[in-house]
């Protein structure tokens, strides 16, 4: 809309100073016309009934030597004779034969005057604001007999029109002005009621999320456009909604059947040993042997042990399953921390606390199974390095607590760095993988975050921020 006002105004503008131009040329042109009709029945009556001398081309300047400027004055025109051959014979212009800038006429002015069917031709130009109108036609005896030419020429000073155009434009200019503000002030208001709407859809766009409960949009006073957007956003949420519970149920089936996979593959591991004890056992029991009770107790040890190692199967994969209690006590940071590595004896384990006392409001037990989970990790990947190193830190870091464990193991290869938070997987040759899982939730019920770095051949560092209440 500003855009088609700027446009039109200046449209506008160009047509005016264009149309008032030619109104002028065509005011100027009509006014020389009546000039030059006046001169020229003038200078006929003079030829015809007024002069004593014979009307010839030799007495054209003695006829007109002083009639000629009565002429030019009364009709505000320059008067110049000239014979058939361009020379001059006589002008209204003061000092006519003195004045350098009379020339005789060039070869193509007579040429164009002479080949021209009404034998006259108009020549128009303009200097220094000046506008100068000269017409040529011959000058005939009583006898129609041409016995020279007649160079008519009306001076017109456009500076006073140049001027009121100017202060039309000017006028002009401040109405368009004044509309192209009130187009700007209606665009604005006009925008903003239109954008209004496209706002709050758009917000609640930004806002869409597959895993959340989405809200439709409700409008009271909208566009049809707008109406029909509104609809196919809310049709879209319909439909995000179900596709998100097909998706979640999926996914908990998927979750189940790994699970279930694990947990089958890791029950079979204690049951090969006991089946193959069982089947040993019976192969060779003799009721008879004098060692029969010590060959008893070996085959229920066995037996207790592997039953053993699956009761920890199914404690582990009860202990994952399930989020963490958040539990939240004042406990001081630093003396946990140590309390949970008193725990190891290895001595290349370096305590570095950064504070004296460091308070939050945390689980202690969870805490300590954290720091105890990451030193053990630390611990196996650094026990065949010649001069193994694990360096636990604590510190404050504004509204969190930053625990720091790094090693100077193997570190964690490229091609594993995207699985190590994964239930299940490890790297090592016994365990099953849920102990890197089962911190990160505690950390995130904390809404905390666990990191790490690491560099193959030179350690690996684990950072953890977890926010202080």
């Amino acid at each position: 809309m500003i855009l088609l006002v700027l446009l039109a105004s200046i449209l506008i503008l160009v047509v005016t100073v264009y149309q008032y131009d030619e109104q002028t040329k065509d005011y100027n042109i009509q006014r020389f016309e009546r000039k030059e009709a006046i001169a020229k029945e003038t200078i006929e009556l003079e030829l015809k009934n007024k002069t004593t001398y014979p009307v010839n081309t030799k007495n054209l300047s003695k006829i007109f030597q002083e009639r000629i400027y009565e002429v030019s004055s009364i009709n505000k025109i320059n008067i110049t004779i000239f014979d058939l051959h361009g020379n001059l014979l006589i002008s209204s212009k003061t000092n006519a034969f003195e004045d350098n800038n009379i020339k005789p006429l060039e070869y193509n002015t007579l040429n164009d005057l002479a080949q021209n069917s009404n034998h006259k031709i108009l020549k128009m130009r303009e200097e220094e604001g000046l506008s100068y109108q000269s017409s040529y036609s011959y000058i005939n005896d009583p006898k129609f007999k041409r016995i020279g030419i007649l160079e008519l020429q009306f001076t017109q000073d456009n500076t006073e029109i140049e001027e009121e155009l100017e202060e039309f434009i000017k006028r002009l200019s401040l109405v368009y002005i004044l509309m192209f503000l009130i187009a700007i002030a209606f665009a604005y208001f006009l925008s903003s009621y239109i954008t209004r709407s496209i706002k709050n859809i758009s917000e609640k766009m930004r806002q869409t999320r597959l895993n959340e409960r989405n809200e439709k949009i409700i409008l009271d006073q909208a566009s049809s456009e707008i109406e029909v957007l509104v609809n196919a956003y809310n049709n879209m949420i319909d439909q995000l909604e179900e596709s998100a519970v097909k998706l979640a149920k999926s996914e908990r089936e998927q979750a189940w059947r790994e699970m279930a996979k694990q947990v089958a593959h890791e029950i079979k591991n204690p049951l090969t040993p006991m089946r193959l004890t069982v089947q040993s056992f019976e192969r060779k029991f003799n009721p008879e042997d004098k060692n029969v009770k010590e060959k008893l107790a070996e085959y229920s040890k066995t037996l207790i042990q592997q039953i053993d190692v699956m009761s920890s199967i199914a404690s582990a994969f009860s202990d994952f399953a399930k989020m963490p209690t958040q539990k939240r006590e004042k406990i001081e940071i630093i003396s946990v921390v140590k309390l949970a590595l008193d725990i190891f004896n290895e001595k290349f384990i370096k305590y570095q606390p950064k504070e004296n006392e460091l308070y939050a409001n945390l689980d202690k037990t969870q805490l300590i199974r954290i720091v105890t989970n990451l030193v053990k990790n630390a611990i196996q990947a650094s026990e065949k390095e010649e001069n193994p190193l694990v360096e636990v830190k604590v510190l404050s870091e504004k509204k969190n607590i930053k625990i720091i464990v790094s090693d100077n193991g193997k570190g964690i290869s490229e091609d594993v760095k995207d699985l190590i938070f994964e239930p299940k997987f490890t790297t090592k040759s016994s365990g099953m993988g849920l102990g890197l899982p089962m911190i990160k939730n505690i950390i995130e019920a904390y809404e905390g975050t666990i990191s790490f770095t690491s560099k193959e051949g030179f350690g690996t560092v684990f950072t953890v921020i977890i926010p202080k209440t």
